[in-house]
């Protein structure tokens, strides 16, 4: 029984999945600091200027409790008097910041999409059902008509690589007019 226990164990360690679980996490712990930083330190400071530095965390109703008819200045000295406090501020703050941090995942995503390059088409059309099929199909598993195969081409080069050749020609272009310019002079 423990033998059977252990090999399934080594099994279940020794899988992909358990493995791939692992790095993700600990990939998602190092990037949530990096996102963290870029919310707090480069998109908040502009988002407080444009807003003129409000600060919603103090925005709380007093539910019930503490001193009768007293009016507290923070959510900090309701809380001390024994007030139960309802905390719009702070859940807004927290909403704010959680579509901040949305954004930012999503531009490091869109970044790190941009940087990998494509792999070849490997589908097309069927002429005659409009289905997706392999481009290596002599039959197409729709309507079992016969087509023709394709080629698969090379995989494609990622944005990022053809956006930075595209610079350093660009570069080199405006490198030679400096030097001709410079010639002249």
């Amino acid at each position: 029984m423990k033998i059977k226990f252990i090999n399934e164990f080594k099994s279940f360690i020794n899988k992909g999945s358990a493995i791939d679980m692992a790095v993700g996490i600990i990939v998602g712990s190092v990037m949530t600091s990096v996102v963290n930083s870029l919310v707090k330190d480069i998109i908040m400071p502009p988002v407080g200027m444009l807003v003129g530095g409000i600060d919603f965390s103090q925005w709380f109703f007093v539910l019930g409790g503490g001193e009768p008819g007293a009016h507290y200045a923070t959510m900090e000295a309701a809380t001390a008097a024994g007030a139960t406090t309802l905390n719009l501020g702070t859940f807004l703050n927290t909403v704010i910041s959680f579509l901040i941090t949305m954004f930012a995942v999503f531009i490091i995503v869109k970044i790190a999409n941009s940087a990998r390059a494509k792999g070849p088409a490997t589908t097309h059309t069927c002429p005659y059902c409009q289905q997706s099929i392999s481009k290596l199909a002599t039959k197409c598993p729709y309507c079992c008509s016969a087509v023709k195969p394709e080629k698969i081409g090379p995989a494609e080069e990622a944005e990022l690589t053809k956006g930075l050749k595209s610079l350093k020609e660009k570069v080199g272009k405006v490198a030679k007019v400096a030097k001709k310019v410079a010639k002249i002079k």
